[in-house]
């Protein structure tokens, strides 16, 4: 007797922050407006059907945090993506989509903070968006990506920016997140105060062909973890610290292909007096540089480059294939 399995079911939802309307219906020719009304209709659909939210070009000020709690399967991921990815053919950087709250605090969880996404369900993507910090005067810790379950599990970041200025717009910590298969790829974390908070539960992490530049606390901090842990191909420099760790945990890191350059210290752990370097971290390291400057494409008198704040060609690292291009 031959079974058929009917694959799932894929849906689609459109937002457009200049030409929608969270009245329409989220279709193609009918575009939502915001993040928060797509993500409400995606919550119609079943947990077996797969959901792809389309963001187009543009700028999506979160004037509260967006709860995403759609229930989903092994199967049937969430994708928030932009509508034009930046190895499609065209891609040109005013078509990244640009996510900015300005909230004032608005979670407690801990202590008073303010949260751009809050990711409260498995299996969610994020693709290809440009995060940066919020300037509200109210808010002294800002999160654009947040899991704060530990039992969770599947969250990819993958191909975004996310960019802070301390004085101005600040990121507190670009992914904050607890839980299971936590995946980031291609991402560069710039003038963020942190790029990856870690802590609870943490099993099958990755951090590949990343840039994390200017981390002026740590590029990550990181509880005690299970295996599988892969953090390679990324590049980290001009920071304050590589890693910081739980005073009395002892994680067993291991570095593989990446670029350390200066950085006022590398590993470290986070106690009472807050901050201090350690030599007791039980790492082990594979084909890791200390040497050379890592030189980025920014902008000049000529506006936005292409590929602005990739690696420029002569930059050290820049075989590594670390920023937001896969291609």
């Amino acid at each position: 007797m031959l079974l058929l399995v009917r694959p799932a079911q894929a849906q689609t939802i459109y937002v457009n922050a200049s030409a929608g309307n969270d009245a329409a219906n989220g279709k193609v020719e009918t575009p939502v407006a915001t993040l928060q009304r797509a993500v409400e209709l995606a919550k119609t659909f079943k947990a077996g059907e797969s959901v792809t939210i389309k963001v187009a070009p543009g700028l999506y000020a979160l004037r509260d945090q967006v709860v995403i709690d759609k229930r989903n399967t092994d199967e049937a991921w969430l994708t928030i993506e932009a509508a034009v990815m930046p190895d499609d053919a065209g891609w040109k950087p005013a078509q990244m989509p640009v996510i900015q709250s300005i909230s004032s605090n608005n979670n407690k969880t801990q202590f008073q903070h303010a949260v751009g996404l809050l990711i409260a369900a498995d299996h969610v993507r994020i693709r290809g968006l440009k995060f940066v910090g919020n300037g509200n005067p109210e808010v002294q810790y800002y999160y654009p990506v947040i899991r704060k379950d530990s039992t969770l599990t599947g969250l990819d970041v993958s191909q975004c920016y996310f960019i802070g200025e301390r004085n101005s717009t600040p990121i507190q910590g670009s992914i904050w997140a607890h839980g299971a298969g936590i995946h980031v790829d291609h991402c560069i974390f710039y003038g963020t105060k942190n790029a990856l908070l870690l802590f609870n539960a943490i099993r099958d992490f990755s951090l590949k062909n990343s840039l994390i530049m200017g981390a002026y606390e740590s590029a990550v901090w990181f509880g005690t973890f299970h295996e599988p842990f892969v953090f390679e191909n990324n590049i980290v420099a001009n920071s304050e610290y590589l890693f910081l760790r739980g005073e009395k945990t002892y994680p067993k890191y291991h570095f593989k292909n990446c670029l350390f350059t200066e950085m006022k210290h590398e590993m470290g752990y986070f106690g009472q007096k807050g901050a201090a370097p350690t030599d007791r971290n039980a790492h082990s390291e594979e084909h890791v540089t200390r040497s050379g400057k890592v030189l980025l494409s920014e902008v000049a008198t000529n506006g936005l480059p292409q590929d602005y704040l990739n690696p420029l060609p002569n930059s050290a690292g820049k075989e590594l294939n670390a920023g937001i291009f896969k291609k």
